[in-house]
């Protein structure tokens, strides 16, 4: 039995509307709770945000799906679902990686079309093995899913169920290159499943092997895309919340939390005070420590994850070779790791993702004009260059990264570009993400489970953590999850509601329009459809 948070909990304000802020006011909003969202942004989505330059509509965060069942959850909390407000677009291939050699190779989710491609790469041995890491990965995900990932933790003695002993059977505290190399041998193939521990702020070769649970998001479960992009999904999540009674304040920045004790008795913004009952906190651990007036302790400092430099380029021209998810591997791989996360040199040699979203959506782009996402993992700033040296360094490694991509095919890629964005560690800092990084702490060993820092704060009663700094962690389906999470501390109730059929009501589609911010009129227990408008969203120029 979990703890939850003592006292009235009646009216809870919830700081932030990213993805992890817009599930816990689902959550809580279905258990009856009152609930004020309240965002600095003039948008919901946080990282998942969404720029306009040009007619090019641009996903500032996110750009893969996966597990779109836990959002279809915090949906279900207040009777809706996913697939009323979004249309969701599975790919195929969910990825397509390409490598230094020459080769490529299409990854599929179903299995007979993966065995088949794999076998067409890399003989019928491989396919065989790439069978039975399927199974493994699908028996991994099993263990963790329940106890490991989908759990509060109040103590390292949590751990300890019957899962525990099964993921140490199947070799989940072993090491993920390793594990995944006694399935696969052709080392091209390891890395599709093992890349995604970057993710988690690893090598793979250190890794835990439990981390291939990411790899099964993407390889097994599969990969999506909302039409209108990925910020369609938070937009989508705050028309719920408003039409089930949510107050959803945009463009309010949280200056202090007003205290009483141990309790938070008010959220002030600059142009409010909120009163409450308890509060949940999103934005990255400093500004939800420095909120609180308190940190936890911890033995160590915390390690924080790997950066990414992404350029977002809307260009009058596409290459055929790239999918909608395209993996651009570099020859480098061991030396590559070794850069992001223990030297803090850039890339010498990059394995970047190329995302192209107008190959599943064009109108995310003017007619004949296409939008592509380049993301180079990079240090990030505590053992990399500083945010202060990124105004010199981000110009001239942009030039370097489109002289690669000109080398690896994308013939003209430069000259085609028609507007730009270019984000670096300091546009990350600058939003708040300590270290430069949009990935948080990372998933070392000491900063995994019952040892990531915790979403409740010794010291302060009424409030909880929600985000990817804290359970279970990085990623989108993480992210929703803590939102889940965060929720049952305060409700003492799990979800476990079924998502309701999927259909508009009334025969019309849903909006998909945001919520401008203005507080919404419906009660919870009505449920009754907002009526706010959207906010103007300037158009901006590279």
């Amino acid at each position: 039995m979990t703890r939850t948070l003592p006292g009235r909990t009646d009216h809870v304000v919830v700081v932030g509307a990213g993805l992890a802020g817009l599930s816990t006011a689902l959550h809580l909003l279905g258990a009856g709770r009152r609930v004020t969202l309240v965002e600095r942004d003039a948008q919901p989505g946080g990282r998942a945000g969404r720029r306009t330059l040009g007619g090019y509509r641009i996903d500032t965060g996110p750009t893969v799906l996966t597990m779109p069942d836990l959002a279809d959850e915090a949906f279900a909390a207040v009777g809706d679902s996913l697939r009323r407000r979004v249309d969701l677009i599975p790919l195929h291939p969910a990825y397509r990686a390409c490598f230094a050699d020459g080769s490529s190779l299409d990854v599929h989710t179903d299995a007979d079309a993966m065995a088949d491609e794999v076998e067409r790469f890399a003989g019928p041995a491989e396919a065989m093995g790439y069978r039975r890491l399927r199974d493994w990965l699908t028996r991994l995900h099993r263990a963790q899913m329940r106890r490991f990932i989908d759990a509060d933790f109040d103590s390292p003695l949590d751990l300890l169920t019957p899962d525990l002993a099964r993921l140490a059977a199947l070799g989940g505290f072993g090491r993920l290159d390793a594990r995944i190399g006694r399935f696969l041998t052709d080392e091209r193939l390891r890395r599709i499943f093992s890349f995604q521990a970057l993710y988690a702020g690893v090598p793979p070769a250190r890794a835990l092997a439990a981390y291939a649970v990411i790899a099964y998001m993407d390889t097994v479960a599969g990969v999506y895309f909302p039409r209108g992009g990925m910020h369609a999904l938070p937009r989508a999540m705050a028309d719920a919340a408003a039409e089930a009674g949510a107050e959803l304040r945009f463009g309010q920045r949280v200056t202090r939390l007003e205290r009483s004790g141990a309790r938070v008795t008010a959220v002030v913004t600059d142009q409010d005070r909120i009163p409450c009952d308890a509060v949940v906190l999103t934005p990255d651990l400093p500004v939800a420590y420095r909120l609180l007036g308190r940190r936890p302790r911890r033995p160590l400092p915390l390690r924080h994850s790997p950066s990414a430099v992404v350029l977002h380029a809307g260009t009058d021209r596409t290459w055929d070779h790239l999918a909608h998810h395209t993996l651009s591997f570099g020859a480098a791989w061991r030396s590559t790791f070794e850069e992001l996360t223990r030297t803090g040199r850039l890339m010498s040699d990059p394995s970047l993702l190329i995302t192209r979203p107008t190959a599943t959506d064009p109108s995310l782009a003017p007619p004949g004009h296409h939008l592509h996402y380049i993301l180079a993992p990079c240090p990030n700033t505590d053992i990399g260059p500083g945010a202060a040296a990124w105004s010199d360094l981000g110009p001239r490694y942009r030039d370097t990264l489109l002289r690669e991509l000109e080398r690896r095919g994308l013939d003209g890629i430069e000259a085609a570009i028609q507007e730009e964005c270019l984000i670096t560690p300091a546009d990350w800092q600058a939003q708040g993400h300590a270290a430069g990084t949009p990935f948080s702490a990372a998933h070392t060993f000491a900063q995994t489970g019952p040892f990531r820092p915790r979403n409740l704060v010794r010291g302060t009663e009424n409030a909880v953590l929600a985000g990817c700094g804290t359970t279970p962690g990085v990623g989108v389906p993480t992210v929703l999850l803590s939102g889940k999470l965060a929720a049952a501390r305060i409700t003492g109730a799990r979800s476990t509601v079924k998502p309701p059929a999927a259909k508009p009501p009334s025969g019309k589609p849903p909006s998909g329009k945001p919520p401008s911010g203005k507080p919404s009129t419906a009660k919870p227990s009505t449920a009754k459809p907002s009526t706010v408008k959207p906010p103007a969203v300037k158009e901006t120029s590279a």
